[in-house]
């Protein structure tokens, strides 16, 4: 059977994460053979995604504009700074109302996304969150920061983290059950 177009389309959702064979394959004949006024819709979504979205200049979250909605907002409190791994982490949080601070891509540890950092940090900071996933290498980024922003009068913290709801005990990694162990709150 040689369809290579259709072929490249569910080659190409089977780059997205999350997308295995099957589900590119029936995404790649939905939009085909079923609602192909969907397939343009998608289509005409992503190419303008591609071209007008950027990473905002000061965070590094997703924007239309220079500054992402978020940086520009003077409502929001301008002393608390989230440190987050990802654009779509701010997304998350965002659309949850569950910060009304400004926000960081931590891209990488590279000089230039610290020596950014310290510039905003010094714009008075006074508390700065680490919204990152739990991991012994993120605890050493952690360190890090603190040490190269020691100077400044800031509180640090971060997320908590422990056992799920709902969750039995013996489906919890060992990170997991130690750390909820060691943060337990009293009742």
């Amino acid at each position: 059977m040689k369809l290579e177009k259709f072929n490249t389309l569910v080659e190409s959702l089977q780059n997205l994460p999350t997308i295995g064979k099957k589900t590119a394959t029936r995404l790649a004949y939905h939009m085909i053979m079923g609602d192909s006024y969907s397939g343009m819709k998608i289509s005409h979504a992503i190419e303008d995604a591609l071209g007008c979205l950027k990473k905002c200049s000061v965070c590094g979250g997703m924007s239309e504009d220079e500054l992402c909605f978020i940086c520009c907002d003077e409502r929001r409190d301008e002393s608390i700074l989230c440190i987050v791994e990802s654009a779509k982490d701010i997304l998350l949080l965002e659309e949850n109302g569950l910060f009304d601070g400004k926000y960081f891509v931590l891209d990488s540890l590279e000089e230039l996304s610290i020596n950014h950092l310290e510039k905003i940090v010094k714009n008075g900071i006074t508390e700065l969150i680490f919204a990152i996933t739990p991991s012994i290498s993120n605890d050493a980024v952690i360190l890090y920061i603190e040490d190269k922003l020691e100077k400044y009068n800031i509180n640090f913290s971060k997320i908590a983290q422990g056992v799920p709801t709902g969750v039995s005990l013996e489906n919890i990694d060992i990170l997991s059950l130690t750390r909820a162990i060691e943060d337990r709150v009293k009742v």
